[in-house]
């Protein structure tokens, strides 16, 4: 008998936290809001879910700017889309922000996106991969010079053997972006989590333990990516690549 998988129909992007490496233009607005060329950030995560065919996506927020995202975004309706929101009542890291989707997910595999990231990727393809495999969650690695602010993976033999916490001295250069892929046991595994030094539940510790498991699941990124929210820099280079891809179309 073949196995069919069912396809992955639900998408959760996080756009909470303080957003403190880009003060002062985050004091007053969450820099999720904040402009990439010619629209805000968050539109650019929610346009990638929408090509790879989710138009059911929970928005998880912070406190102070929720209503924002709801007179930016509305219902979804202008994108095709049905837009549900949560709002985390702290920063209490990714796995803390995740639990909040419990209840949208119910049973069956999603993706879930950081929504200061922003990549020219189709996600369709790794999705399908993922609902047909027995694996239980999935990252996505990309190589970058500096990986030193994110999670690191290392990979021996084609195998991911570790995954570790922005380490002072990687020994990879291949950084865990924020694109991830789970089924619904992540809610079970991030209740059991304990706080990191940094006092947040880290979502390098939920893949630790698919990657001890054994149901851990990893694909390397093709083409750009920008993590926008990490650095001033970052947010220019995000934008002037927005800017030269809108040249080139058109």
């Amino acid at each position: 008998m073949t196995h069919m998988s069912s396809p992955i129909t639900k998408g959760v992007i996080l756009a909470g936290g303080k957003g403190t490496r880009l003060h002062p233009l985050t004091r007053v607005t969450n820099k999720h809001l904040l402009p990439v060329y010619d629209r805000p950030m968050i539109c650019y995560p929610i346009e990638s879910l929408i090509r790879a065919g989710i138009k059911d996506i929970l928005i998880v927020t912070g406190r102070g700017h929720a209503g924002h995202f709801v007179e930016l975004l509305e219902s979804g309706q202008a994108y095709g889309a049905h837009f549900s929101y949560a709002v985390q009542e702290e920063a209490g890291g990714i796995a803390q922000a995740l639990q909040l989707a419990e209840s949208f997910v119910g049973a069956g595999k999603f993706i879930v996106l950081l929504g200061d990231n922003l990549f020219d990727y189709d996600l369709r393809p790794a999705m399908e991969r993922f609902a047909d495999s027995p694996k239980q969650a999935s990252i996505f690695l990309k190589a970058v010079s500096d990986p030193r602010p994110y999670g690191v993976a290392v990979i021996s033999n084609d195998k991911l053997v570790e995954i570790i916490e922005k380490p002072a001295a990687p020994t990879s250069n291949l950084a865990v972006i924020g694109l991830y892929l789970y089924d619904e046991s992540v809610f079970s595994v991030a209740r059991e989590l304990k706080p990191s030094g940094r006092g947040e539940l880290e979502i390098t510790d939920v893949n630790n333990h698919y990657l001890r498991a054994g149901t851990l699941g990893y694909e390397i990124l093709d083409g750009w990516w920008g993590d926008s929210g990490e650095s001033f820099d970052s947010l220019v280079q995000a934008t002037l690549h927005m800017v030269q891809k809108k040249s080139v179309s058109s």
